[in-house]
């Protein structure tokens, strides 16, 4: 798998994530996770795969000021840009896998959106697990089944005519772990009680069409994956392969639902 899949992201690519995927996607979540992993205040919470940080600001306010929240991430960019936007958040670079944290040092620990992209998920749930405080909460969210979000159903086919099962599959990882029975399994081997899978709308939002091709090939993975030329052609070829998800102002919306595992350390 390459960084792209991984959601490795360069700096520029990561301000664009911020500045248009938040709103047109991510932004709707923080909420859920936060309601998922029960977050007080007063909290000291850990937002795993922070990205730039669109969760991990939501958290710091919950807890107050009598809370703490740290964001860790991998990624330089992602974690740039989350720096720039809430300075008095504790950022740390690092892997899931190896989270350098002590054991039992987190009330609740919580991951939006990245536990599809982990090199290995099952020791990065561990180490989630690991630092948790007994009677701690995780909350976890990945997205549903690639068909139960037309948009992006439709726009993979779309890549896969274009431009072969690479540029497709770029565009899937997003969506491998959108199974309950693969979620249930993938958790099984964590010490937890009071497991949770369960399902939730959501929704996909973008000013255009051409917005949203913008969006995808500049903000994540299709940036690594398309040469100029093919960025062109694809937001040439989706006006009218991706037309029937633009309304009559020509903005676009379509479902995009999201599967929340929870539980409660013992």
């Amino acid at each position: 798998m390459g960084d792209g899949l991984r959601g490795q992201v360069s700096r520029a690519a990561a301000e664009h994530y911020e500045q248009h995927f938040l709103p047109a996607l991510f932004a709707q979540w923080p909420p859920r996770l936060a309601e998922a992993a029960g977050v007080r205040p007063g909290d000291r919470v850990l937002d795993v795969a922070c990205g730039s940080g669109v969760l991990a600001r939501h958290l710091a306010e919950r807890v107050g000021a009598a809370g703490s929240v740290v964001g860790l991430d991998v990624n330089d960019g992602m974690l740039a840009v989350a720096a720039r936007q809430a300075p008095g958040i504790e950022w740390r670079q690092g892997r899931a896998e190896e989270s350098p944290f002590p054991d039992a040092s987190f009330d609740a620990v919580v991951s939006q959106f990245g536990l599809m992209f982990f090199e290995d998920r099952t020791r990065a749930l561990r180490e989630m697990h690991r630092v948790l405080r007994p009677g701690g909460r995780l909350a976890v969210a990945v997205w549903d089944r690639l068909e139960n979000s037309p948009g992006y159903a439709a726009l993979a086919a779309l890549l896969e005519r274009l431009f072969g099962p690479s540029a497709a599959d770029a565009l899937r990882t997003p969506f491998v772990l959108g199974d309950l029975r693969t979620l249930r399994d993938l958790f099984s081997v964590l010490d937890v009680r009071d497991l949770d899978v369960r399902g939730l709308p959501g929704q996909a939002q973008f000013p255009s069409i051409h917005a949203w091709m913008e969006t995808e090939i500049c903000g994540w993975v299709l940036r690594d994956v398309l040469e100029e030329d093919d960025r062109r052609r694809l937001a040439d070829e989706a006006e009218v392969a991706l037309a029937r998800f633009a309304g009559p102002g020509g903005s676009v919306a379509f479902s995009a639902p999201a599967l929340v595992v929870s539980g409660v350390k013992p």
